[in-house]
């Protein structure tokens, strides 16, 4: 059987995007309209492979907004943006829709925010890998895949679980499946956009667990978009503070919770109903 981590090494080097040792996976300079109003104003940042950026912000401030400019779809939402997207070294503003459909899901996983609104409630769980697999592939999966694919999202790997349907799964289990689909084609790096902000706090945490594992284990760069704080003290090394669309601070998590520098920063953190304990050791934090 082969396994993901052999897809991994496999899947990489048949494509032409691939990253030089130590080189960002991600680099990105933007600002984004729609219309005449402007959302997004010299947004930046860079994300390494296994590395993990959150982005926080308030509702409204263009958290959602960069994720689409990211993954070239803003302009379905009727946005357009200037300035730079570098993906493996590729300015994407420069390739072709084709070329952006072959990106999103192989190099790049989204994982939305509400797992309900992504799936089709009628599809079964096996549907739904088979026609993730075939947006890339046109070659049967490998024996044993499904199986492996759910185990490493901590979901049933059963006959069972592939039959039922979207519709049927817990609020939890829809957002493991969405994890599951992002990263089936091994993608270096993963986007998820308030992908916690639905679940209860047992979820959430398992959920968290679930990326911080797959940041490591697998070294995939996540930028992890949340207006959770204590969501964010606990999954990323560095944070980026999004106020009215502009990244107003950045800096370690350490840094960013410990000694705020920017008004709005000091703002959120002074809110925060307990305050993250960071261990000198890990780059990640527990509430206190």
């Amino acid at each position: 059987m082969a396994s993901l981590t052999d897809r991994t090494t496999t899947d990489r080097t048949t494509t032409d995007t691939s990253t030089p040792a130590n080189a960002p996976v991600m680099e990105f300079r933007l600002s984004a309209w729609y219309g005449d109003r402007q959302v997004l104003e010299e947004a930046a940042g860079e994300l390494r492979a296994g590395e993990s950026l959150s982005l926080v912000g308030l509702s409204g401030s263009g958290k959602s907004t960069l994720a689409l400019a990211l993954l070239g779809l803003i302009r379905y939402r009727g946005g357009r943006i200037s300035g730079s997207i570098r993906l493996c070294g590729k300015e994407l503003r420069e390739a072709s829709e084709r070329e952006l459909r072959e990106i999103r899901g192989r190099l790049v996983g989204y994982v939305p925010q509400n797992a309900a609104a992504a799936l089709n409630n009628r599809l079964r769980v096996k549907t739904l890998l088979e026609e993730t697999w075939r947006a890339h592939e046109s070659r049967r999966p490998p024996e044993g895949l499904w199986q492996e694919l759910l185990r490493s999202v901590q979901l049933p790997a059963n006959a069972d679980f592939l039959e039922q349907r979207a519709g049927e799964l817990s609020t939890g289990q829809g957002q493991r499946l969405l994890i599951a689909l992002a990263v089936m084609h091994n993608p270096q790096l993963l986007i998820a956009d308030e992908p916690t902000s639905a679940l209860d706090a047992i979820t959430q945490m398992a959920i968290l667990d679930l990326f911080r594992d797959l940041n490591r284990r697998r070294n995939i760069a996540l930028l992890f978009i949340s207006h959770d704080l204590l969501s964010v003290a606990s999954i990323s090394a560095r944070v980026s503070i999004l106020h009215k669309g502009r990244i107003v601070e950045s800096g370690t998590a350490a840094e960013i919770f410990l000694a705020p520098q920017d008004p709005f920063t000091q703002q959120l953190v002074a809110a925060m109903p307990a305050k993250p304990i960071f261990d000198e050791m890990t780059s990640g934090a527990e509430p206190r």
